[in-house]
């Protein structure tokens, strides 16, 4: 028999703990359950969980810096809840890599409606799809940084990224010299919905060639394969440092 999956719930409302516990626990889930960032990272490093339930409006250290972190070492799907109504919120929330985004307050059964949607994505993805994690990486004469983000041209000069690029360029960068549809950069970026970004790949794409100063005519770094998509064109090496 299959062993339940594993959700971290990451809230400071002891109530809401503890009855979103009890209902995960009644749907078959093994439960974890913390008020903050310092016991969401010992329960992380003591049993990894399959999804993680975060709160944004937390003691200390709030969900989005959370989710920022937990992305640039870990692949782990994020379902961030919030008290906030604004769209920009949700937004920030996707753009930091977190899975999906419901807010407060919300029916139990749609949030299960949702872990299942989001491991489903995760586990569906092809085997030469899944997502790798590293700290540095080398292509082309740039550098990135996955834990500071920063990105380093050949002259060394350090380039911003948004949360969106950022994440498309380490897409990329994990999957070299293969191309990858459209379909395929959606559901790599983990969005529950591309118009959540309100943005299509297609200028995503543009925008990041743009940063690495790649031609729009003759791109030499992301290439576009005419009916199919993109391919970063590039030897990349990845590491530590």
């Amino acid at each position: 028999m299959d062993a339940p999956d594993h959700v971290l719930v990451v809230d400071d409302d002891r109530e809401l703990r503890a009855l979103l516990s009890e209902y995960l626990q009644k749907q078959g889930y093994r439960v974890t359950a913390v008020a903050d960032g310092k016991a969401m990272r010992a329960a992380i490093n003591t049993s990894r969980p399959d999804v993680i339930v975060l709160d944004v409006m937390l003691p200390g250290e709030d969900g989005f810096s959370l989710c920022r972190a937990l992305r640039s070492r870990s692949h782990t799907p994020i379902i961030m809840l919030t008290a906030r109504g604004e769209e920009t919120d949700r937004i920030v929330g996707l753009e930091l890599g977190a899975d999906d985004y419901v807010p407060k307050p919300y029916n139990p059964r749609e949030l299960v409606a949702r872990i299942k949607s989001v491991l489903r994505r995760a586990r569906a993805m092809p085997d030469n799809l899944q997502p790798e994690v590293a700290r540095i990486y080398r292509f082309a004469g740039w550098t990135l940084d996955s834990a500071t983000r920063n990105l380093t041209s050949p002259l060394g000069v350090v380039v911003p990224l948004s949360g969106t690029e950022f994440r498309l360029l380490q897409i990329f960068l994990n999957h070299p010299n293969l191309v990858l549809t459209r379909d395929q950069l959606v559901d790599l970026m983990l969005a529950r919905e591309a118009a959540a970004y309100d943005r299509a790949i297609d200028v995503q794409v543009s925008r990041l060639r743009q940063r690495l100063g790649d031609g729009a005519r003759e791109p030499a770094i992301i290439k576009t394969v005419r009916g199919q998509g993109y391919v970063l064109a590039a030897s990349v090496s990845a590491g530590e440092k």
